[in-house]
């Protein structure tokens, strides 16, 4: 039995899910954002118990790496990170705009259309990715400025479905027909589909090494973000 608790704080809602082989147990989630850090332990607590299983019980601990949320993804990662030293337990982690395309994946039935998960930055800016529906990636993770000849080469060619809460933006900008914008509800419980892939083939990621996958540079973020004087 592969018990694992998987750990999303990355974005606005944050997610922790107990899965068995891959397969969700128990799902507990948290709507507000500035909560997050206070939220997790109490609600990694109660999972743990409600479960019948004990923390010892823990075969992994995964969590989504980023980017998104610079405080979010350090109250996951650090989280994840205590509790597998603690028991000796491998750590996983997996990037945020994956666990959101292969949410993508499982609920689309044209699997003719690439994948473009977005997460707001700021401004004009996302976080993106490309991939196929069979989860093969034609764009690793990076920070953008959305313009009106973004994603062109790939538009030209085929239609590709963009979702996620930087989406919004792209809609008002892109004029192609093969753009494609809806929405897709993802949480933990993908993670653990994936977490349990990662156990099996013991793709672990190193905790000593291990940071969260900002992207934008955390000093940069703060030197570019408005300060108001009271």
């Amino acid at each position: 039995m592969a018990l694992i608790l998987n750990i999303d704080t990355s974005t606005d809602a944050a997610s922790i899910c107990l899965s068995e082989n891959g397969r969700q147990l128990l799902l507990l989630q948290n709507a507000e954002q500035k909560d997050h850090a206070v939220w997790l332990h109490v609600a990694i607590d109660e999972m743990i118990k409600t479960s019948g299983h004990t923390i010892k019980s823990l075969s992994a601990v995964a969590v989504t790496e980023g980017p998104g949320s610079y405080t979010g993804l350090r109250v996951g990662m650090s989280a994840a990170k205590g509790l597998c030293y603690s028991l000796g337990i491998p750590f996983i982690t997996e990037g945020t705009l994956r666990v959101m395309a292969f949410a993508a994946s499982c609920q689309m039935a044209d699997t003719s259309v690439l994948l473009c998960p977005m997460i707001d930055a700021r401004r004009l800016e996302v976080f993106s990715a490309l991939y196929k529906t069979d989860m093969q990636e034609l764009m690793p993770a990076s920070a953008m400025v959305l313009g009106e000849n973004s994603f062109a080469a790939e538009l030209t060619a085929q239609k590709i479905f963009f979702f996620g809460s930087g989406s919004d933006k792209w809609e008002k900008i892109s004029a192609s027909d093969n753009v494609l914008i809806g929405k897709i509800a993802w949480d933990a419980s993908y993670l653990g589909m994936l977490s349990y892939q990662k156990l099996m083939n013991q793709q672990f990621t190193d905790i000593a090494y291990s940071q969260p996958a900002y992207i934008k540079e955390f000093n940069s973020y703060m030197t570019n973000r408005r300060i108001i004087k009271l």
